[in-house]
């Protein structure tokens, strides 16, 4: 076989770092608790009907005037929300909502 010429190698005499590097330090929860400040309940209410996840049913917190409590919405009317299990909660008894982590 007969012998090929070597390649040219430059010798390189420092460090050499071209490559970005990109952090981020949030999660998806922190990005939902920052788009729902400042809100009032029926702008969250429209936000989780309006969501790209919500297809029938939305997993949600709701806190009222005394409890919180866990429910499966699939609608709404003007004064009330609608659960699975068709009840019926007020709207105005609302203090807050926010999809569950469920």
């Amino acid at each position: 076989m007969k012998k090929l010429p070597s390649v040219f190698k430059n010798t390189l005499s420092k460090d050499i770092n071209n490559n970005d590097r990109v952090y981020t330090t949030f999660q998806s929860k922190d990005i939902e608790v920052n788009e729902t400040q400042g809100l009032n309940v029926l702008q969250k209410i429209n936000l989780i009907f309006n969501s790209s996840n919500y297809v029938y049913k939305a997993n949600v917190d709701i806190k009222l005037k005394d409890k919180i409590i866990t429910k499966q919405i699939i609608g709404k009317n003007k004064t009330h929300l609608i659960t699975k299990e068709n009840e019926l909660i007020p709207i105005s008894d609302i203090l807050d909502i926010k999809k569950s982590l469920k």
